[in-house]
């Protein structure tokens, strides 16, 4: 049996019309009947199960029948710190990055970023991020965040027990992670890396350099794979 389609709402309680572009998708894509159970997240970790009751000219109305805690989010408090990328790879990487479970993203300038970021193109992120978390059955949608400077962004997630900086610096295999406490946050360069004085900034805030191996990955996959791999010595993905 499948299981019930995944609406997100950030105010959700009693008999309420799903948003406007949630009720389109369900009544001219997934084609849902009255009496239908649904899901409904509003992205703080609880679920809500709920029934149709109607679908008419104003949208589709729900009725919330239960809600209870998601059993799918990480026990590691997991934050991302990515440099700002071209086209459409932050997305990709936001993408990847609600999947693999963090709870935080952090889209940063620095000194070879040739990126820009806009209030339109944070709000695209923020959408990539709620519709991941749809997908992938979470009930916690990760907060995203632009910081103008690397230095504001590395301070943001200060707090974090382990702070993973991913540097070309480092010969392959040096910095070698560690198994991921109750918070780590990992930190990724843009396509143009990172400068020494960047590098030495991070180590006096804390951080830990690490590499990712003898080749040279692009930004996104670079992201993506040190995340999974914190993810992995989190008990994450076992």
């Amino acid at each position: 049996m499948a299981a019930p389609k995944r609406f997100f709402a950030e105010r959700i309680g009693g008999e309420m019309l799903l948003p406007a572009e949630q009720s389109r998708h369900a009544k001219n894509v997934l084609r849902l009947t009255e009496g239908e159970e649904v899901t409904l997240f509003d992205g703080s970790g609880r679920e809500y199960t709920a029934v149709v009751a109607e679908i008419g000219r104003e949208g589709v109305r729900v009725r919330v029948v239960r809600e209870s805690a998601s059993d799918r989010e990480p026990r590691v408090d997991a934050a991302l710190l990515v440099g700002a990328l071209k086209g459409d790879k932050t997305e990709l990487v936001v993408q990847k990055a609600t999947e693999l479970g963090v709870n935080r993203i952090g889209v940063f300038s620095s000194r070879y970023c040739a990126a820009y970021m806009s209030d339109n193109k944070l709000e695209r992120l923020a959408r990539v991020a709620r519709e991941a978390a749809k997908q992938c059955l979470r009930a916690t949608v990760p907060e995203v965040v632009y910081y103008a400077t690397l230095e504001e962004a590395l301070r943001a997630e200060a707090g974090c027990e382990e702070k993973l900086f991913a540097c070309e610096f480092l010969p392959a295999g040096g910095g070698e992670l560690p198994a991921a406490g109750g918070s780590v946050c990992a930190v990724v360069g843009s396509e143009g890396g990172f400068s020494e004085e960047e590098y030495s900034l991070a180590l006096s805030l804390g951080y830990r350099g690490v590499s990712l191996g003898r080749r040279i990955l692009r930004a996104e996959t670079a992201a993506i794979a040190l995340l999974s791999v914190v993810m992995y010595r989190a008990g994450e993905l076992s």
